[in-house]
């Protein structure tokens, strides 16, 4: 039931991206910055991005102390230098692109709560400044215990804090805004609504099908390359893609606290917990450690025992003797595999992955997309 100027005009690109959270919309923005007459179509099944692109805490981060210490235990140290690297790197683009005003983002301190199990990292603190320092100016890491009595946590529970120079935070909601904004005025089309069936690279050109429900057939979309970008969700289009784990996390956020006595971000237990202040109240979020097999899931579930224990640590650790209550809860779905370092590679020739984030798209979204963008336009 196709018409004639829909075959001729309405299918065809330059390049296609299935996927329109930072990633997709990224790799998007860097085609049409490269060449403004291409054609470039964004595809996305759900009306918003699904995964963790909106999901997300809005952590402005490369990774907390304990964090690089627990890669640099699986990893080689070259390739966490790289990653780390990769983080800093993403983040300025998607300031320098955006603007700092226009995705919310602002820098009150961001801080490693370290517990009696967690003491064995200070001693490694000035180690890792040495890593880091042939691409950071100045030290990543200080400590600041002087801070902890006005921050008011369980000193029984928290013995020191860790300061991290080169991380802020950002409105998640205002980064995807913009970035649907900038997209939109470089002529970028997106079609939300579009759950791709299967991709065929023909060699030539790749045919992306799409079902319409209201006509009951397939839309064949083609183009000269195409780039995936669905993180946890690529092995519902791709199933033979190797190792990729989904896993969701468990947020939630309190209604305004009279007094909050912190403002920042913060991290503890290798970044498997996450807090910051937001307008007056606490976003919090984590545990996926607590019950990895459940929460390696596309499922956009609440796990009862995380959720708990979220609300636990609030009470006891984080909010000693404050009371508050929830606000609202909800859950995003990353992407991760043995290593942290993003899967950014081919497919087929005409099918590029930019797929598992590893918990860490806002940080390196923006230069993924760069280095997507680069590798198809160069082909």
């Amino acid at each position: 039931m196709l018409s004639y100027w829909e075959k001729q005009s309405l299918l065809q690109y330059d390049y296609i991206i299935v996927g329109s959270g930072i990633v997709g919309l990224s790799t998007a923005i860097s085609l049409k910055e490269a060449d403004g007459n291409a054609r470039v179509l964004v595809l996305e099944r759900a009306i918003l991005p699904t995964g963790a692109s909106t999901k997300n805490a809005g952590f402005a981060c490369i990774g907390s102390l304990t964090e690089i210490l627990a890669d640099l235990q699986t990893m080689p140290e070259q390739e966490v230098l790289q990653l780390v690297q990769l983080r800093y790197e993403g983040l300025q683009l998607l300031r320098q692109r955006l603007g700092d005003n226009a995705i919310g983002y602002t820098e009150n301190g961001s801080y490693e709560l370290i517990t009696s199990h967690d003491e064995w990292a200070l001693g490694q603190l000035d180690t890792v400044n040495n890593l880091l320092g042939n691409f950071f100016p100045q030290k990543a890491f200080t400590m600041a215990d002087n801070k902890l009595p006005a921050f008011g946590f369980n000193r029984n529970v928290v013995k020191a804090v860790v300061s991290n120079t080169y991380e802020g935070e950002l409105h998640s909601g205002k980064m995807m805004r913009s970035l649907i904004d900038l997209c939109f005025r470089l002529g970028v089309e997106v079609k939300t609504g579009a759950d791709v069936a299967r991709i065929e690279d023909l060699g030539t050109s790749v045919n992306v099908v799409v079902p319409h429900a209201l006509l009951k057939e397939e839309l064949i979309f083609s183009a000269r390359k195409l780039i995936i970008c669905t993180n946890a969700f690529t092995k519902q289009l791709l199933p033979d893609v190797e190792e990729l784990m989904p896993g969701r996390g468990q947020v939630l956020i309190t209604n305004p606290i009279p007094n909050l006595r912190f403002k920042g971000i913060f991290h503890f237990e290798e970044g498997f917990y996450y807090f910051r202040e937001l307008e007056g109240r606490v976003l919090f979020g984590g545990g996926r450690q607590l019950d990895f097999s459940g929460e390696s899931t596309t499922e956009f579930q609440y796990n009862d025992r995380i959720q708990h224990q979220l609300e636990e640590l609030l009470r006891t650790v984080i909010l000693p003797d404050t009371p508050f209550t929830v606000a609202d809860r909800w859950t995003g779905i990353m992407a991760f595999g043995k290593t942290k370092q993003p899967i950014i590679q081919h497919y087929s020739p005409n099918v590029i992955l930019g797929v598992r984030m590893g918990g860490m798209g806002v940080a390196i979204g923006a230069k993924v997309g760069e280095v997507l963008a680069g590798m198809v336009s160069r082909l």
